[in-house]
Order: structure tokens, then C-alpha cells, then sequence
């Protein structure tokens, strides 16, 4: 593993976010809520640090390497956690402790949208635009953001890209190359921020809140500038441009491009993963709006689909905005509204949850092997629309799925210990996991009752579910800090069988790698090189009949 490379990119990228300090600095002046020091004194510590890190390993530009990528993104987001909660410790308002602002950070970047703070009617403007600008740097990942620009610098990316967007189908790209997929990516990402700050501005949001909003909406995270959230406004029109836009957020970018390139809309109807989104979007909005009306709880069925049709897109993207008492809905829609936040949005979107098409696979998985119980001798493949899914992609779902859900019952014993009501740990765990937002009982509106060691542990899985687990979990493999294993070099002189191991001329040069058991070699001339001793002897030695004589040397 290349630390010191590690060293260097991490501290590229964080002088590269300290300048994301100056954007609240300007709107703290321009709206004289006297915070403009506070986010100055973090610009300042976030370069200071980045430059520390960057300056002794300044001169190593070797590659990155798959582990190292990993390791990069998975200490660049714990990181991020830490410095984004340093504005938020250091301004005079709202006072904040450590946990409450890393909390409130690590919600913001990783698009979960759940909050400790309260008054968010009264609080000053330059914090409440930092909060949607942590969403907005999050929505996309901000290693994504600066795969865009690390080239530029001389750095590569394919593997950052990688480990940022793990997941069944990590390995298709976009465009031929990765600094072009990230652009492509991010000019669509901005392009429909523009256009959904602008409809929220058209529909009569001031220009601040419609910006805010904005960043939220097409992050799908979640922060609102009111206690009340969307419901604030009261206007059936906003809460329409929040569905559309956050089914946008929750659908796959790649889709997007695709049918940006193509010039048609064709492109997302043929995608199995976008048909089985809608779906079930629509067939839980209209169960939702049946249970709603037949109860009376709202006075006409076009207000029930309204609320049904806000709620369940706003939780099945994982976007978590609200507008109106979800929790006292009748029967189990509380409930299921949590439980579509497991479903998530579509691979390759802002949206968190285990993502459609992980289901997709499983369902096609469960169907394959009822058949195969008719059938057990016949071959029948995963299906994902005409595609035929490979048993390593299925296995690397099944995984997943173990790990996942491992994971969640493992710290919601945890919360449970901690002293939270059962209703509340399973809420609050599946809000942050899934990078939801809004829980059930304690946690309906804020965090702000849960204990400290609660607190810890809903952080812990915000960067679980934002890394889709396997990123983070990696770090404690004693596999990924191994080392590669031994590795044998030997250069060949020209001379006679025999010789001693000096002199002659240098005319081919081995390496064998002894942990993969791999051996290569470059030929020179037109002679062979197909001379090996057994790999346990830890010897190389070349037909003397052909080379002559070699020196070697191993190393680990």
C-alpha cells in the first residue's frame, strides 16, 4: 500500500474543500448574521491541515492502487465528518456540542437530512445554507467532484471512482474516461439544481430558500431552513416540483446521461431498475391514498393522494422532507413509510437504501430457484431485464444483503441498550442507515432527545449506508492490510554455464511475485525464458545452457 500517496491525494483534497468555507462567509456578510468568522477560522484549519498532508509526500506520483483507493475514500469521508462540524463548533449560534455537530456534519455530507438542531425558523442564514451546501457537495460525492479535477494535478482516478460507487454494476463507465464520466455527471447534477432552484423560486420561494431547498431536493437529503419543513409553505405546487425533482435525484445519473446524449426518454422505460422504481412508487402511493381516504384522515381523496403521493416518493428516494404529521397516520403507513426507505432509489443516484436493483436481483434470484425445485437439473440464469446477470454479481449482492443486515441488528442492539424505546432505535437506525432523515416516535422531527451514545452510533451508520458498507467495512479486514507477499527479482548476464555472478552483459530481467504465485519475465533477443525452480525453493535459475550465469536478489 502507497501511503504517502494516500497522504498526498487526501491532502489535495482537503485544501481543494476548504475553499467550500467562503461560499457561507459571503452570505454571512451579505446577511450580517455575524458567523463570517467562524467559517474563515475553519477555512483556515481545513488548509492548514491539507497542507500538512500534502507537503512531505508532494513528490510521490506513483499510481493509486485499488486498496489504496478504498482507504482514501473511507478516511477522506470520516474526515469530512470532522472538519465540516468545525464551523458549526466554532459559530456563536446555535451552540453546539462535539457529538451534535459532527452529527449534524456527517448528516449533511452523507444526504441523511436528520437534524439535533431546533428552531430552524430563527437560526442565521449562513448556517442554514451550509447545512443544504453539505448536502449538495455530498449528493453526487465529493470524490466524484474532485476525480474531475485530481487529473489536472497529475493524479488518476479510476480507483477513487470505484470505491466511491460500489454496487452490482460499479465497473460501466459512461464515457472512455473517468475525468469525462465525472463531468458529464456533475453537469447534469448542477444543471437540474438550476432548474429546480428556479421552479421553487417561480412557484414563491424567496431566492434563499429556493436555493437551499434546491441543494436538498436534488441531493435528496433533506434539510429544510423550517422546523416544519416543506409543510411550511403550505402550496400544493412546491410539494409538486419537490416530487418531481426528488424522483429525479432518485433516479440513476447514467440513465440521465444516456437519455441526454440519445435526445429521447425512451431510455429510462427500457431500463428494468427505472420500470420496477415507478412501480412501486406508484403502487404504494395508492395504497397509501386508499387507507388514507377510507379513514377520514383527511377530508377529500385528492388531499389524501397528495399527501400519500409527497410522503412516499420524499421516503422511498431517502429524501426525508415532510409535510404534515406522517407519524399519526392511520394503521402501518408510519411504518412502511420507513420501511421503502430500504428500498431506496436506483444505483447511481443521490438516493441511499440497499437500491432497486439489488432487490430486482434478489426477487429474480428467489424466482430461479423455485424453478430450479421443478427443474433441478435445468440451467437457468439471473435475469435483470435481457441481460443475463453473472453468479458473481448475484453473490456480491447475497453479500451485501448478509452484511447489511447484520450490521443493522447489531447496532440496533446497541440502541436498545443505550436506553431508547424499541419503536425509536429501529426508526432512528433505519433513517440513518438508509440516509433517510425522519424516524419514528422520539425521533419524528429531530435527534435532539437522543442520548449521546445513540448519536454515535446513528453517525457510525450514516457512513455505513453513504460507502454502501463494503468501503468502510474493508478497512477491518486483516486481508486488505496484508502485504502482497514476497517478491523475487533476478537479472540475467550473458557468459558462460558456470561463471561467477559478476560481469557479462545484462540481457534480461525477471520478477516473480510469490504471494499470487505469478512470474514474469521480459525476453531479450529471441531466447526463452521459461526457466523456473519450484516457487517454495525461493530460487530462480535459467537454463545453463542458455543464459549462463545471474544474480539475484529478493525483497518483501
Amino acid at each position: 500500500m502507497h501511503l504517502r500517496v494516500v497522504l498526498r491525494i487526501l491532502g489535495q483534497l482537503l485544501m481543494l474543500y476548504s475553499v467550500t468555507m467562503l461560499p457561507p462567509v459571503a452570505v454571512s456578510v451579505y446577511y450580517g448574521d455575524g458567523q463570517a468568522p467562524a467559517f474563515v477560522e475553519a477555512f483556515g484549519i481545513i488548509l492548514a491541515v491539507g497542507l500538512f498532508a500534502w507537503i512531505p509526500a508532494r513528490g510521490d506520483q506513483r499510481e493509486l492502487r485499488l486498496r489504496d483507493g478504498f482507504l482514501i475514500a473511507a478516511v477522506f469521508w470520516l474526515g469530512l465528518g470532522t472538519f465540516s462540524a468545525a464551523p458549526l463548533l466554532l459559530a456563536p449560534t446555535p451552540e453546539m456540542s462535539v457529538v451534535d455537530a459532527f452529527f449534524e456534519a456527517v448528516s449533511g455530507l452523507t444526504t441523511t437530512g436528520s437534524t439535533v438542531l431546533l428552531g430552524l425558523d430563527t437560526l442565521p442564514k449562513s448556517i442554514l445554507y451550509y447545512r443544504a451546501q453539505l448536502h449538495w457537495l455530498g449528493g453526487m460525492g465529493i470524490i466524484v467532484l474532485a476525480v474531475a479535477i485530481l487529473p489536472m494535478l497529475g493524479v488518476g482516478g479510476m480507483q477513487l471512482y470505484r470505491s466511491e460507487t460500489p454496487g452490482p454494476m460499479k465497473d460501466s463507465k459512461l464515457t472512455p474516461r473517468i475525468t469525462e464520466t465525472a463531468k458529464a455527471l456533475w453537469l447534469i447534477y448542477l444543471g437540474l439544481t438550476i432548474l429546480c432552484v428556479l421552479s421553487y423560486w417561480y412557484a414563491g420561494m424567496t431566492l434563499f430558500d429556493a436555493i437551499c431547498h434546491g441543494f436538498s431536493t436534488v441531493a435528496t437529503g433533506g434539510f429544510a431552513n423550517y422546523d416544519a419543513s416543506i409543510g411550511w409553505f403550505n402550496s400544493p405546487l412546491i410539494e409538486g416540483i419537490a416530487i418531481a425533482f426528488m424522483m429525479l435525484g432518485g433516479i440513476s445519473f447514467t440513465l440521465h446521461f444516456v437519455a441526454w446524449r440519445s435526445r429521447g426518454l425512451r431510455t429510462y422505460w427500457r431500463d428494468p431498475e427505472f420500470r420496477a422504481f415507478v412501480l412501486i412508487l406508484i403502487a404504494v402511493t395508492l395504497v397509501g391514498t386508499a387507507v388514507l381516504a377510507a379513514s377520514g384522515h383527511y377530508p377529500t381523496v385528492g388531499e389524501s393522494a397528495r399527501h400519500a403521493a409527497f410522503h412516499f416518493v420524499s421516503f422511498m428516494t431517502t429524501t426525508g422532507f415532510t409535510a404534515t404529521g406522517f407519524d399519526q397516520w392511520p394503521g402501518a403507513l408510519p411504518l412502511t413509510l420507513i420501511l421503502v426507505s430500504f428500498i431506496g432509489g436506483c444505483f447511481g443516484s443521490t438516493s441511499g437504501g440497499m437500491k432497486v436493483v439489488r432487490w430486482l436481483l434478489l426477487y429474480n434470484q428467489g424466482i430461479r430457484e423455485v424453478k430450479r425445485l421443478v427443474h433441478p437439473a435445468a440451467e437457468i440464469p439471473v435475469r435483470l431485464g435481457r441481460s443475463v446477470v453473472s453468479q458473481r454479481v448475484v453473490d456480491s449482492v447475497w453479500g451485501f444483503c448478509v452484511v447489511y443486515i447484520f450490521l443493522f441488528g447489531v447496532m440496533l442492539l446497541v440502541l436498545v441498550g443505550s436506553g431508547l424505546d424499541q419503536v425509536t432505535a429501529f426508526s432512528a437506525l433505519a433513517s440513518s442507515i438508509n440516509n433517510m432523515g425522519p424516524g419514528l416516535g422520539q425521533v419524528v422531527a429531530t435527534f435532539t432527545d437522543v442520548n449521546d451514545m445513540a448519536k454515535w452510533v446513528c453517525i457510525l451508520a450514516m457512513i455505513f449506508g453513504r460507502l454502501e458498507v463494503f468501503t468502510l467495512l474493508v478497512l477491518f479486514s486483516p486481508t486488505f492490510w496484508r502485504s502482497y507477499g514476497y517478491r523475487w527479482q533476478a537479472t540475467v548476464r550473458a557468459g558462460s554455464a558456470g561463471a561467477g555472478l559478476s560481469g557479462g552483459t545484462i540481457v534480461r530481467h525477471f520478477s516473480i511475485t510469490f504471494g499470487h504465485r505469478v512470474w514474469n519475465g521480459q525476453p531479450g533477443g529471441g531466447s526463452r525464458g521459461d526457466g523456473t525452480s519450484p516457487l517454495s525453493t525461493m530460487r530462480f535459475r535459467p537454463p545453463a545452457s542458455t543464459w549462463g550465469t545471474a544474480d539475484s536478489s529478493a525483497s518483501v
